[in-house]
Order: C-alpha cells, then sequence, then structure tokens
C-alpha cells in the first residue's frame, strides 16, 4: 500500500493531495490545535477514517479500479472536514469554499462508485470473487447531517388529504413528475366497500431513502412506498386516528403517533406488523428522533407537554410543558441540540434542548395557524423555517441562545408542510389552501417558483437521493379530477382586521371546501355562508358550515356540496353567481366577504 501511495505522490496526482490538512502518506496530527476542542476531535477521527479507508482499499493492479478504490475515502475525508468547518468556521469565504468542497466531492465519489461497480460488472466472468473499494462507514447520525447537493434523483413529497394522492415532484426542475394514488376522492371513498387510503396526511422516510411512510388518519394506517419504483410496498393498520411516522435512525423501526389514542405504534417496515406500542400523553402528534437515536421527541396536539422517550427502553423519560395543548409538528436540528416544536392553537412556536436536561430554550409567537418546522444549516447560518397559516407567510429564525427573526416570506394560501433540501439550500412548502407547492431559495429568501399539485397537502418531506438512477416515473400518473380547484379569498368589510382564504376542490358531482379565517375574535362562534349578492342584504342565504375560533382568533373549516359551479360559473352563468360571507353566529353582520372572483 505504501508503495502504490509513493507513486501517486511521485506522479503528482494534485487532486490526491487537494485538501491541505492531508499529505499523501502522512499519518493526522492534532499538535497545532486544542486536542479538547470538538473541531479538533472531528478531524482527528475524520483524517483517522480516511487513512484506514485508503489503507484498507484492495488493489487489484488495474489502475482505475485502484484509483476510484482509494479516492473515495480520500474525498470522504474532505467532506467530513469541510462539514466540520461549516460547523464551527465562522470565516465565510472558507465556510463557501468548505460547501464547494461538499458538493463537488461528493459528486465525485457518485462518479467513481458508478465506474466501480461497471469495472466490477464487465472486468471478470460471473462468479470471479472481486475486490470492492470500501464505502464509508459512517453512523446513521453522520450520513444524515452531511449536506447533499439538489439533483433529479431528489424527490419532494406531498401527502394530499383530499384527493387521497402522494405528489411526486422533481426539484432539479421544480416540476410535478405525477402522483401515487392511495385512494379514491369523496364521495367514493366514503362506500362501505372501499379499500383505499382515507385522508393521506403524514410522511416520513428512511435513513437509506428508499422508502417512504405514509400515514392515513381515515384509515388508520402507514403505507409504505418504494421511492425508486413508486409502488407500494405494504400497509399496516394501527390504532385510531394515526397523524405522523418516521424511521429510527437506524432504520429497523417505524414509529407513528397515534393522536386519536395514548400511545406511539412501533412498526418493523421488513415484517409490515406493529411489534409494540409506546404509551405518551393523550394525542400524541409527531415523532422524530435525536440524530444518534437515542431519544424520540412527541410533541402532543391534545395535552400540554411533549415527552422525550428513552429509545432503548421505550419509556418516556421526561416530560416537558408546552405552552398550549395543540402541538401538531417538530423539527430536530442537525447536532441533536434542538427541538423545534409549533402550536397551532395558540400561534406559538418553542425551542426545547435535545438533550438533558431537557428544558425550553425559547417561546415565540410565530403567528395564527402556526403549522409546521423545519431547521436548516447552509452557508448563512442555523435557521428555523416556520409556516404560518393565517398570515400566509414562513418566518425564518436565526437559531442560537436568543432566536431572532430574519425574514417573512409571503408564500401563498394556507402554507402547511415544510421541509429543506439535502444541502440547506432550498426550502419546499406545501400549500393547503392553494393546492401547490412553494420553493424557496434559502440563501436569499426568495421564492423560486410555485407548482400545482394534488389537492390539500398536508406534511411535505425532501428525500435526498431518493431514486437511484432513472428517471423515477414508473407508476406515476396524471392529476386527473384532482386538479381541478379554484381558490377565493375573504376580507373584512372596512375598518375590519380578518381574513380567509378558501380552497375548492372537485370531487366530481360534489366539491369539498376548505376556508382557513384568521383575525376574528378569539374562541367565538361564527357561520360560514353561501349568499347571492356580496352587499348587504344579501339576498338568499344558506348556511354551509358553523366554527368556533381558537385562543389566536383562526380556525380551519370544511362543508362538502355541488359549490364550485355556483362560486366560479363560467361566463355564460355569471347571473346565477354565489359567494360566500362570514358572520358572527346568530348575527346578520358580515365580518367577512368574499372578494374574489
Amino acid at each position: 500500500m505504501a508503495t502504490i501511495l509513493q507513486r501517486l505522490c511521485v506522479l503528482g496526482t494534485a487532486v490526491f493531495c487537494s485538501f491541505g490538512m492531508v499529505a499523501c502518506g502522512v499519518q493526522p496530527h492534532t499538535s497545532h490545535v486544542d486536542g479538547e476542542s470538538a473541531f479538533a476531535r472531528e478531524m482527528a477521527t475524520s483524517m483517522k477514517r480516511m487513512n484506514d479507508g485508503m489503507t484498507a482499499a484492495a488493489m487489484t493492479g488495474d489502475p482505475d479500479h485502484d484509483f476510484s478504490a482509494m479516492m473515495i475515502p480520500h474525498h470522504q475525508g474532505a467532506v467530513d472536514m469541510a462539514r466540520a468547518e461549516l460547523i464551527h468556521g465562522s470565516d465565510p469565504v472558507l465556510r463557501r469554499l468548505a460547501q464547494e468542497i461538499i458538493v463537488t466531492q461528493q459528486q465525485e465519489i457518485d462518479v467513481m462508485r458508478r465506474r466501480l461497480a461497471v469495472s466490477r460488472s464487465t472486468a471478470s466472468p460471473p462468479g470471479t470473487p472481486q475486490a470492492t473499494a470500501p464505502q464509508p462507514t459512517a453512523s446513521p447520525a453522520r450520513s444524515a447531517a452531511e449536506p447533499i447537493p439538489v439533483t433529479s434523483q431528489d424527490r419532494v413529497y406531498t401527502a394530499d388529504q383530499t384527493s387521497n394522492t402522494v405528489s411526486v415532484i422533481d426539484p432539479s426542475s421544480n416540476r410535478l413528475l405525477g402522483v401515487i394514488r392511495l385512494g379514491d376522492i369523496v364521495p367514493g371513498a366514503l362506500s362501505p366497500l372501499y379499500k383505499g387510503q382515507l385522508l393521506v396526511h403524514g410522511m416520513g422516510f428512511s435513513p437509506d431513502h428508499r422508502t417512504l411512510a405514509v400515514v392515513s388518519i381515515g384509515s388508520n394506517s402507514v403505507t409504505l412506498i418504494d421511492t425508486a419504483t413508486n409502488t407500494v410496498k405494504g400497509v399496516v393498520y394501527i390504532g385510531r386516528s394515526p397523524h405522523e411516522a418516521f424511521f429510527t435512525p437506524d432504520g429497523r423501526e417505524v414509529w407513528a403517533t397515534v393522536r386519536g389514542e395514548n400511545y406511539v405504534s412501533v412498526i418493523d417496515p421488513v415484517k409490515m406488523s406493529e411489534t409494540r406500542r409506546v404509551e405518551t400523553a393523550n394525542g400524541p402528534g409527531m415523532v422524530l428522533f435525536h440524530p444518534d437515536g437515542r431519544y424520540a421527541y412527541v410533541p402532543s396536539s391534545f395535552t400540554p407537554e411533549v415527552n422525550v422517550v428513552d429509545t432503548r427502553t421505550y419509556k418516556v423519560v421526561a416530560r416537558v410543558p408546552q405552552a398550549s395543548p395543540f402541538s401538531p409538528n417538530l423539527a430536530v436540528s442537525r447536532d441533536g441540540t434542538e427541538v423545534w416544536f409549533t402550536l397551532k392553537d395558540s400561534g406559538k412556536t418553542q425551542v426545547m434542548s435535545g438533550e438533558p436536561p431537557f428544558r425550553i430554550l425559547a417561546t415565540l409567537d410565530t403567528g395564527p395557524i402556526t403549522n409546521h418546522v423545519t431547521t436548516v444549516d447552509n452557508v448563512n447560518g442555523k435557521f428555523a423555517y416556520v409556516t404560518v397559516g393565517g398570515e400566509n407567510t414562513v418566518k425564518v429564525y436565526r437559531r442560537g441562545e436568543s432566536p431572532k427573526l430574519v425574514a417573512t416570506i409571503p408564500v401563498g394560501d394556507l402554507p402547511h408542510g415544510v421541509w429543506g433540501s439535502g444541502d440547506g439550500t432550498r426550502v419546499y412548502v406545501g400549500l393547503e389552501n392553494r393546492d401547490a407547492v412553494t420553493a424557496i431559495d434559502t440563501l436569499t429568501n426568495k421564492v423560486l417558483t410555485t407548482i400545482p399539485i394534488g389537492q390539500q397537502p398536508q406534511a411535505l418531506v425532501y428525500v435526498p437521493q431518493a431514486v437511484p438512477s432513472g428517471a423515477g416515473t414508473s407508476n406515476l400518473v396524471p392529476l386527473g379530477r384532482a386538479g381541478k380547484a379554484s381558490h377565493l379569498f375573504l376580507a373584512a368589510p372596512e375598518g375590519g382586521r380578518g381574513h380567509a382564504t378558501v380552497s375548492l376542490n372537485s370531487m366530481g358531482p360534489l366539491d369539498t371546501l376548505q376556508i382557513a379565517v384568521s383575525g376574528l375574535d378569539p374562541q367565538k362562534g361564527y357561520t360560514l355562508w353561501l349568499v347571492s349578492s356580496r352587499t348587504e342584504p344579501f339576498e338568499r342565504k344558506e348556511a354551509l358550515a358553523t366554527f368556533k375560533t381558537n385562543v389566536a382568533g383562526a380556525q380551519v373549516a370544511q362543508a362538502i356540496g355541488p359549490l364550485r359551479e355556483a362560486l366560479t360559473p363560467e361566463n355564460a352563468q355569471r347571473d346565477h353567481q354565489r359567494y360566500l360571507l362570514v358572520t358572527e353566529e346568530g348575527s346578520d353582520t358580515p365580518v367577512l366577504v368574499q372578494k374574489t372572483p
């Protein structure tokens, strides 16, 4: 091995020696840095892993094979060290360089792995033993933390609750590729003989990025989908009204929160069966894990506490108070030190320490219908992106001891699910009342584009390298009827502060209407009306729904009926157009009036 290394150095293989901290054949050392610092430990570990990998690479005498076999661990060492610079460094020039190293060297690693695979398949007859290059033996936490550049192998998925579909987007082109149909649109989904999934809502994915877990609330199920082929691998039926699910960092289990009960269902994704139940506070809403897999974090939708579960014992080891009961979503920072969770009822977001002692670090007033949150690390720093449905915005906070609001991004009607790309340069947001996904450039916090998708997206995930090869469009189908939607806006009469967005989705002979209101009086009853005129006395009135606002003066309500034709008629039918109106319950005085179309 030493001879090979010496030859490469003599031949002047510049790229082999390009990363200045490592010289050919020189063992790693830490004599010029504080050996006790986290940065020094990470650098020493990276260099040792790189040297071990290069030394262990099996040489065959084939220059192409041997070059790739040694260069893969070499490049992985550069990626590891660049990642350490991004985490600990502060020089903006070096941080930008580190980001470029991560992107370019990971791409080169991918090329060399593919060439190795080709050489192994063509160089020897079948059955001949082959020397293989060592693959990086990263822990689940480390591999999950490595920045991964945006490519056509990545996918953005949304859980479309009304159309019972999963929308599939290629982020390299920001184009909808099609949908995975898990069930029928209502009213077909209400048949007593119906076997499909109902109310497709939650999402998670495996650490190898090859399996998607999709939760359907109405059919009490978790559907496992192969990301390469878009096919259903199996369905596991669990307890009443599950909400979200995610794989453990080692990929051996799927944990699904059963919000209609008081437990998390633990699923074996190979046997496709529930193996145990982890008792929690009533109404567990979401589950994610510390990067090393030691702890699971479970906020509640009905009880004002976050449970921390020890994944070795499956026991709750900490109960941290929430500022209000209804938490639908959380995010865990890349290093596991912070857990951000949202409170939809009170319009707040809280930050909790991800390691003992578990405690609340900050409480932020983010806004009415605060929905989902994701954490993002990029060359600009460490951030949290929070969707605020009542304001139709995404709010960006710089993470730290005192989180600071640094940007408010208008995105469209009722933002819900949110997730960042593998390299932290983009964030994707599902717009529930726009039936679309918005892409945000996180380096400028500007909207890149908006992509039409299925009906009323809920959870959203970004899965890097979900498709190992090919176009990844097998078994996808067009939106079809799910693409027929209309969107309306209501505002308060002069002097009022309320507003609302409305999504009208076709279900064939019937339509679903969803209204998201904010800016009204808190904890008060209201009525949604269908009227013949937008001005008093509004002529004919028909009540569509009644609802009560939450403590933030916001709420989401639904109605079903033949509504699209009446509310958005073709030109020839304009004389028969109807409109939407909201009044306080028991009153004829309008608080919101339709403004569009």
